[in-house]
């Protein structure tokens, strides 16, 4: 980069006088009217470090330089050193108000406008530098978080195929299970963005929505590894035979624990807290960990309603299916287990959609 400096002034002399004094460090520019000096910033404004500029000139003064600067945008690209013999303050006022970088009043002493200009011109140098540094770790930084993006797309696209795989292995053991967890998928992901709405204390986003309501589709995995005579038993099972049904809880737990490296750590943990707890109730008088309150996961909260509430309003081998107003009654009353007053209030205001959802799917 050649360092050059624009002198803008109407006498000769001037000019030369301020050329001698900077000639042996800078590149001199000279112009003797303003418009003549716009068109030399025109020309060299990615090699002029600054601009001393007076104010008092025919034809176009300095003010009118500084107004055609502003509007071409070189005001604080290009610094601006006025060196006139005005010497009003309303005159130094209207100067900074245009984003001048200094003013220096005539007749001035040569050492203080080498000083000035010096400072002026490394002040001006370290800043476009460091624009510069500025721009190429922001031009990295976003091409880093678009590959991050990229990556995180790809992550979350193999989060779900392991869910959806893991939960084709369910339906492929019993139909009937296939079908409830896609019906307790959409009715979490309805109860979940009420949730969200009315108790931002959960922490709860659009994306954690989706996600819980993704995970919800393992909360039954584990019946993969109950006996088939009790998982497809077309009847109501033996209190002996529900103590083994209700070990799916643990086993499936189990199963998503040894899956690692495969899968997000937060679809992971939700999948693993829907699969453990959807059965707990807020009492602590469920199962596997007998958790009470807000022990239980809000994720397990959420499916937990959503299981009941699909397994009251569907046909089952062992009873018939039971009207949606009896449905929200019995879990609104407590019939079916202690539920949260905070998620029996998110239900309520779901209802509808809740039996919107259940008559599509019926």
């Amino acid at each position: 980069m050649s360092k050059k400096v624009l002198i803008v002034d109407d006498l000769e002399i001037n000019r030369d006088m301020l050329e001698m004094i900077l000639g042996d460090t800078y590149d001199i520019l000279q112009a003797g009217q303003g418009s003549e000096a716009l068109s030399l910033v025109d020309a060299y404004h990615e090699d002029i470090v600054t601009i001393l500029l007076d104010l008092i000139m025919p034809k176009m003064d300095g003010y009118a330089v500084l107004q055609e600067l502003e509007k071409k945008g070189y005001i604080g690209k290009i610094p601006v050193l006025i060196i006139s013999s005005e010497t009003s303050s309303a005159a130094e006022r209207r100067c900074f108000e245009y984003g001048v970088s200094d003013f220096i009043h005539k007749p001035f002493d040569a050492g203080l406008v080498k000083k000035r200009v010096d400072n002026i011109v490394e002040l001006f140098l370290y800043k476009s530098e460091l624009e510069i540094k500025v721009k190429k770790q922001t031009e990295m930084i976003s091409k880093q978080y678009r590959m991050l993006q990229k990556q995180a797309e790809r992550l979350k696209e193999s989060n779900v195929r392991i869910i959806e795989i893991l939960g084709t292995v369910v339906e492929g053991r019993d139909l009937e299970s296939g079908e409830h967890i896609q019906r307790v998928k959409g009715f979490t992901k309805i109860l979940a963005r009420q949730v969200k709405e009315n108790y931002p204390e959960y922490g709860l986003d659009d994306g954690m929505v989706d996600m819980i309501s993704e995970a919800s589709v393992l909360h039954d995995v584990g019946k993969i590894s109950i006996p088939d005579d009790i998982l497809l038993k077309p009847g109501r099972l033996t209190k002996e035979e529900f103590e083994i049904m209700k070990t799916h809880t643990i086993l499936g737990s189990e199963i998503l624990k040894s899956i690692t490296g495969a899968w997000d750590e937060i679809y992971g943990n939700l999948s693993y807290d829907i699969c453990r707890h959807h059965h707990e109730r807020y009492d602590g008088k469920g199962y596997p960990d007998g958790l009470a309150g807000d022990e239980i996961p809000i994720s397990a909260q959420i499916v937990s309603i959503a299981d009941v509430y699909d397994a009251l309003v569907s046909v089952r081998v062992y009873k018939d299916a039971r009207s949606k107003d009896e449905a929200f009654r019995m879990i609104m009353e407590g019939e079916c287990g202690t539920f949260s007053p905070k998620l029996l209030n998110c239900f309520q205001k779901s209802k509808d959609a809740f039996e919107k959802l259940a008559d599509e799917n019926r």
